[in-house]
């Protein structure tokens, strides 16, 4: 089968160690695939669906990256950062205002040259495709070629990043000589799921994948997964038998919503880095890796031994009101 093509920005491919101490703790194997690794400026999973999303904008002759998300997006950081790499201009369309505190990934954002566009939260729920329509067309105005990247780059040709990503691993099982018979990670806008799922299925590969949403809730999810494998399917025309029922998103773990932690959280994240010296972020890896290690405390994951958890990034993404919350 023959994939989208793409081009090459990320540190490749990222490793995957385990955590031994939580193993030990849990009476699971349980590793973690670093990407948060893929690079300083461009880290975290977002550069994977990056690279497809910007070849099909290099295609097109575009010059100006165009997309969405929140203040402290990671994906707009990546897409900021890589628009500055290649020479193209950005503009960000990000849900929040600007205030005198500019931290994260907005400070690089900034640093990186991007345009922003802040709206409310209500804009941005009901009208960032307009918007960023309208921005495209002021630049086509200008001279010009905008290419417009939905939140998350999680579309058709974004989702590749993961496909990409599933055949990484498998390579990565034969060198380390194991078996992962389950794969997790944080899902948000679905593509890298949907991008594992279609990976795991062509290459016949028998893990289940789980995802962890960190908004929204299963069924929002599980339809969106199912819209995005239909996408890929029009790239490859390679369409895979899949429903519903075969898409595992474990709910119950968006606390008090996207972005917003609660103290338990906060001292997860906390005990896991000092118990194995990686940070996870509080609004994705956290929340996830912290549902993960629910699941498994109550039973939920006793078919499983080898378990990889995908580490998604979001360094970046700590706020000064977060990290105060850490005692």
């Amino acid at each position: 089968m023959e994939i989208p093509k793409f081009i090459k920005i990320a540190n490749l491919p990222t490793k995957i160690e385990k955590l031994e101490r939580l193993s030990k703790e849990l009476g699971k194997n349980i590793y973690i695939k670093r990407d948060d690794q893929t690079g300083s400026e461009v880290s975290g999973n977002k550069i994977r669906k990056l690279e497809f999303a910007v070849k099909e904008a290099i295609d097109n002759n575009s010059d100006y990256l165009i997309t969405c998300g929140g203040i402290q997006s990671n994906h707009a950081r990546a897409t900021a950062a890589v628009a500055a790499k290649l020479g193209m201009g950005s503009y960000l369309v990000l849900r929040g205002k600007e205030d005198n505190e500019i931290e994260g990934n907005l400070f690089l954002d900034k640093i990186l040259g991007a345009n922003i566009k802040f709206v409310t939260p209500e804009e941005y729920k009901n009208h960032r495709k307009e918007i960023m329509e309208n921005i495209k067309l002021e630049l086509g105005k200008k001279g010009h070629r905008a290419y417009i990247i939905p939140e998350g780059a999680s579309n058709g040709i974004g989702s590749f990043g993961y496909y990409k990503a599933m055949e990484e691993i498998l390579k990565q099982e034969e060198e380390l000589g194991i078996k992962f018979d389950a794969i997790a990670m944080a899902v948000g806008s679905g593509g890298t799921y949907a991008g594992l799922y279609y990976g795991n299925y062509i290459n016949e590969n028998l893990a289940k994948i789980y995802g962890i949403n960190v908004c929204d809730n299963s069924e929002f999810f599980k339809n969106r997964v199912l819209e995005l494998l239909e996408e890929m399917s029009q790239y490859t025309n390679v369409k895979i038998p899949v429903n519903k029922e075969n898409i595992n998103i474990i709910d119950g773990y968006v606390g008090l919503g996207y972005a917003l932690s609660q103290k338990e959280e906060i001292e997860f994240i906390q005990s896991l880095a000092k118990l194995e010296g990686i940070v996870l972020d509080p609004v994705y890896t956290g929340k996830a890796m912290y549902g993960l290690v629910e699941e498994i405390k109550k039973g939920n994951f006793k078919e499983h031994n080898n378990i990889l958890f995908i580490h998604t990034g979001g360094l970046f993404g700590w706020s000064g009101e977060q990290i105060g919350l850490v005692k």
